[in-house]
């Protein structure tokens, strides 16, 4: 007979052939679910006390045999004696052990109970448990974002589109850029991963149970909102992984892009910042090299958690309605995702608490461009001039700063302006030059001076 205590209609079990053992275990991975295993087998013993279906002493047991195996897990870890292959998972080397601790109170506590909607719980409790593990680490790279722009927010630099020159901006105006966007990843996973909190337990295997289970009373317990509507849905679907994953690749893109930008700012031709020595590398052939390495993992990474979202969604797209042990990788998926978003997010926080903004290197070069050409031609609407027209006369004036290789607006003469328009008197000076137009901005939310001091207030509000 198969030693598998699920197995008993079968001559033998997987565990004849090593590799049919190893094949369907998911031990290697699904053992970080240990605590909330435990967490959801007591909720649902002590639901079996109250609806008379185990007494108050086998409830104790259970409840001693649970609290013994989790310190004993806490313990040794990977190396805990209870790690066992041929039982395949978390769940039933658990289980395995209670029995072995509780008896027959530990036989009980399987009772209306499926691996399928144990499992779906267990997913459900772990990722809303890391919630908060996530949400610190967004914290920790906002709170160095902000120190970083308390620091050299107020230098003034070129803001680019087509990754070329466009108008003049406070550092500070890009940080809060990045900011926000780091935010707008954080809520996507809170918001996501919280509207799937409703509770499988109860379901079973894929139709319910016919005992007198209070889903309710289990769900209370575990602090969640309400109950999964349908057994069969709830033990099927994983909408609440994908989810997660995909917040998560959503995050890698962000830090990608970000690590993309740093990436070129740190390079000898920008020279906008300088990367601490800690976070970057040299080469193995060329003795001046500092390589911007860990920006250029945090990018390279992100193509693992988006292979991890194409491969959950891969596996989930042919199953029939109904738990398939296909499933069983979903963990795989959204364990790597996680691990890897988590590792970036803390080292780009170090990164940006490292990092410095060159204000030389970067006011050396800011007359380039023309970044003042769209300030000028604001002006001139002042003037009453319709913006389209006033957009035809400035760029005539780039062009004639073009031919005279003077390379600056505001080294025109006020009669070469007023050539171009007589609505120009000597107060263009005022609009013009990379300083006086960061100045200037003033509509909410502004990437200047006024809208990143107030972004910056907001900000520190926030975290504090």
């Amino acid at each position: 007979m198969s030693h598998k205590p699920w197995e008993h209609a079968k001559t033998s079990g997987s565990e004849a052939d090593p590799l049919a053992a190893r094949f369907v275990s998911s031990l290697d991975y699904d053992r970080r679910l240990y605590k909330h295993d435990i967490q959801g087998s007591l909720a649902h013993a002590r639901m079996l006390r109250d609806v008379g279906l185990i007494t108050a002493e086998d409830l104790a047991a259970i409840e001693r045999g649970l609290g013994s195996i989790e310190s004993e897990i806490d313990e040794h870890g990977d190396d805990w004696s209870g790690w066992r292959v041929e039982l395949e998972d978390v769940h039933m080397c658990i289980e395995a052990a209670l029995i072995e601790k509780a008896g027959d109170a530990g036989r009980k506590l399987h009772t209306g109970r499926s691996r399928n909607d144990q499992v779906a719980l267990d997913l459900r409790l772990w990722m809303l448990g890391v919630l908060p593990e996530l949400t610190g680490r967004f914290e920790a790279l906002q709170r160095a974002m902000v120190a970083l722009a308390e620091r050299d927010g107020r230098f003034v630099m070129p803001s680019y589109t087509h990754l070329q020159r466009a108008q003049p901006i406070c550092v500070g105006g890009e940080l809060m850029a990045w900011l926000e966007a780091f935010e707008a990843a954080r809520l996507r996973a809170e918001r996501l991963t919280s509207f799937w909190s409703r509770s499988p337990l109860g379901s079973g295997a894929v139709a319910g149970s016919s005992l007198p289970l209070d889903r309710d009373a289990a769900a209370a317990a575990l602090g969640l909102d309400g109950l999964a509507a349908n057994s069969i849905d709830a033990t099927a679907s994983r909408d609440a992984a994908a989810d997660f994953v995909y917040a998560l690749a959503m995050t890698a893109m962000t830090l990608s892009r970000w690590a993309e930008q740093w990436i070129t700012y740190a390079s000898t031709e920008f020279s906008f910042i300088t990367l601490d020595d800690a976070y970057t590398t040299g080469s193995s052939m060329m003795p001046q090299k500092q390589n911007p390495d860990m920006l250029e993992l945090i990018r390279g990474k992100c193509g693992g958690v988006y292979g991890s979202l194409v491969a959950l969604l891969t596996t989930l797209k042919g199953l029939p309605i109904g738990y398939n042990r296909d499933l069983q990788e979903d963990k795989r998926h959204v364990f790597y995702a996680y691990d890897s978003v988590c590792d970036c997010l803390d080292m780009a926080a170090k990164i940006a608490g490292a990092t410095r903004f060159n204000e030389d290197k970067i006011k050396a070069t800011l007359d380039r461009g023309y970044l003042d050409a769209t300030s000028l031609a604001e002006y001139l609407v002042t003037r009453g001039v319709p913006f389209r027209t006033s957009h035809q006369i400035v760029g005539r004036l780039v062009q004639l700063c073009e031919q005279r290789g003077l390379g600056e607006l505001r080294k025109l003469a006020l009669d070469d302006l007023r050539a171009q328009s007589d609505r120009i008197g000597d107060d263009v000076y005022d609009w013009l030059g990379a300083e006086n137009v960061v100045k200037r901005y003033q509509t909410t939310g502004n990437a200047g001076l006024s809208g990143f001091e107030q972004q910056l207030g907001a900000w520190k509000a926030r975290l504090s």
